[in-house]
């Protein structure tokens, strides 16, 4: 059962996926707190179990053995129409590629996002956050690729989630755009107190991050608290 300030706990998760007549082990009993308000970076290589974890945190999977609560819901107790609701009122996803629909401006690719939950903020209002309130009449194709995952950014926070779960979210922008959509989650972070997560094979990320968890072969290998974050102008790779 979650305490105080912590809004997950992960308790010996484990996944394991059958390739054939193989059994692959993603997850190899994992334990973990995410706290209210915090930016967490969880670190590792690929096939470090990073996506699975966030995954199931998210929804989107279910653990082979283990437990997730949010807040104190188990979420093995949810039924796949709770287990939706979950995922469209209290999650806002970001991805390595931005999902946008095409044929949709960047307002109403927002907007989207906005008829499936209850508690909306504005579209407008939404881009007005990432710094794209003029961009709201373009079409993805017109918009850089940093300008698109900022419309990405302004979907998930359009639903007013607990939660931020960004799965590389800077892996398909070059250094200089990763760094100012690294700069724009933690600005989230600190105007709304929504919780982010940002997962990455990029350990210099772990520098801005308030805590570190660095995971190896589905495991957690480590856990450090930064005293002093940088900021996203600060670190380097």
């Amino acid at each position: 059962m979650a305490e105080n300030g912590v809004l997950f706990r992960v308790e010996g998760l484990r996944k394991e996926y059958l390739m054939g007549e193989v059994v692959v082990s993603a997850l190899r009993g994992i334990d973990l707190d995410i706290r209210r308000g915090e930016f967490l970076a969880i670190i590792g290589p690929s096939g470090s179990g990073k996506s699975t974890l966030l995954n199931i945190i998210g929804g989107i999977d279910t653990p082979t053995a283990g437990k997730v609560f949010f807040d104190t819901q188990d979420l093995s107790e949810l039924t796949e129409r709770r287990l939706t609701q979950y995922r469209r009122h209290h999650i806002g996803f970001v991805f390595q590629f931005y999902n946008l629909i095409p044929n949709l401006t960047a307002c109403e690719n927002v907007e989207m996002a906005t008829e499936i939950t209850h508690k909306p903020l504005e579209a407008s209002r939404a881009l007005e956050l990432v710094g794209l309130a003029e961009r709201r009449d373009h079409f993805p194709s017109q918009l850089s690729g940093g300008e698109q995952q900022r419309v990405a950014i302004a979907r998930a926070v359009a639903k007013q989630p607990e939660i931020l779960l960004c799965d590389e979210p800077t892996g398909a922008l070059d250094y200089s755009t990763g760094k100012v959509v690294l700069a724009l989650l933690r600005e989230i972070n600190r105007k709304t107190g929504t919780t982010v997560v940002v997962i990455t094979h990029n350990a210099a990320v772990g520098g801005m991050a308030d805590r570190v968890v660095r995971l190896r072969d589905g495991r957690v290998a480590d856990l450090v608290v930064n005293e002093s974050p940088l900021e996203a102008d600060q670190i380097e790779w």
